[in-house]
């Protein structure tokens, strides 16, 4: 039976597309190189807590889990013929692909690459009335409209995909984001913009041989970062692939059996939820759980929200580890420390904005996933790891 679960990962990694993912500043770092975080954080008050929460507005279909704040691997795709480049970053966070246009006046928008139509000899419009709709994140809204054009990611090209056309971003979105859009790989219940999402449509197209997709981030270094589409390739991480299920077919959301420092349980004690997203660098907890967190590793508190650590204490800092489907998943202090521009140390646990909300869910950004490669395997709803090399 080993032998064929090898076979079979050696014949997916011989059909894998391969995109090449790099590694850039996040939104959060441009800004507080240019003394500007406090004001946003002021002005545009990001919260993914919303999304989780069991309260929320009715009104409101579907929203994306993702923030734009934390975002730092990004990837190039092409749109129309001939093609006009976009670099966006791929989210498991959400479903939809959206891009800037130029029917977009707002400042976001002047900064980045803006698709126009009228330059593609494959655009068109959905049947029908032009369909406006909002796009709701972490980080604010965009306003935009329904579209079909070919779409190219690494070597695949997908006819008439649905994507949304930005008319109007919030400010939030400015010229410190360091990308374009955003291509989502949640589950089809994550759309937005109705149609079928990009990865369903190259599956279903047959344009890949296995319905799953795998992530590699680098560490430290700024190339080699990847997105693996319709296989696996073994020489990107060590041992074996273990298997969670997927709990909730949004996001990919697993269930997490307790969060440990020195082998005493620190937080999730009874059990919790975790969603894999690389659509964010850092992670994301229960407000209580989190200052837990901060308080062992000796962070202490800034007035822009974030928590600092002295620089020289880091090399004793514990791992802290999470425990999932029964096996340690420990993330050492190399990985949840980022050192900034001014060699200041941050702590890259965050806890959800609102501190009442009574969530057990965590959002396990690229802070985890650099330490372990993950493979979304939507054939059987169920999510690997296994430690990156």
């Amino acid at each position: 039976m080993k032998w064929l679960v090898v076979l079979g990962l050696v014949a997916l990694s011989e059909c894998l597309v391969r995109v090449p993912l790099m590694k850039v500043k996040s939104m959060r770092e441009n800004l507080q190189e240019n003394g500007m975080l406090k004001e946003y954080l002021e002005k545009y008050p990001n919260s993914p807590v919303k999304f989780l929460s069991n309260d929320q507005n009715k009104k409101v279909t579907y929203e994306s889990l993702s923030n734009y704040l934390d975002m730092v691997y990004v990837g190039l795709i092409t749109i129309g013929t001939p093609p006009q480049t976009f670099k966006v970053v791929f989210d498991t966070g959400s479903a939809d692909l959206w891009v800037p246009s130029v029917f977009c006046k707002t400042p976001s928008c002047d900064t980045h690459q803006r698709f126009n139509p009228w330059r593609s000899s494959t655009f068109k419009l959905p049947p029908g009335p032009v369909r406006p709709l909002k796009l709701r994140y972490g980080s604010g809204d965009i306003l935009g409209v329904v579209a079909q054009d070919t779409l190219k990611i690494g070597n695949l090209e997908d006819v008439d995909q649905t994507f949304v056309l930005s008319t109007w971003e919030d400010q939030a979105f400015g010229a410190f984001a360091p990308f374009d859009g955003i291509l989502g790989l949640g589950y089809p219940d994550a759309v937005q913009a109705g149609g079928t999402p990009v990865f369903d449509n190259i599956w279903k197209k047959g344009l890949i041989t296995a319905n799953l997709f795998a992530f590699y981030f680098t560490s430290e270094r700024k190339t080699g970062s990847m997105l693996m589409l319709g296989g696996v390739n073994d020489s990107y991480y060590s041992g074996e692939l273990r298997w969670v299920p997927v709990t909730k077919q949004r996001y990919w959301q697993v269930a997490l059996d307790s969060i440990t420092v020195n082998g005493i349980v620190i937080a999730c004690h009874d059990g919790c939820q975790a969603i894999l997203d690389t659509g964010s660098s850092v992670v994301n907890g229960p407000y209580e759980d989190v200052l837990n967190i901060q308080n062992i590793i000796h962070a202490q508190h800034t007035f822009t929200d974030m928590y600092i650590i002295d620089c020289t204490n880091t090399t004793h800092l514990p791992d802290v580890v999470f425990v999932i489907g029964g096996i340690n998943y420990p993330v050492p202090a190399r990985s949840y420390i980022r050192k900034d521009a001014f060699d200041t140390c941050l702590s890259t646990f965050r806890s959800f904005p609102d501190n009442t909300f009574n969530s057990k869910t965590w959002i396990l950004g690229d802070v985890f996933l650099r330490v372990y490669f993950s493979v979304y395997d939507r054939a059987n709803n169920r999510v690997g790891l296994a430690p990156a090399i």
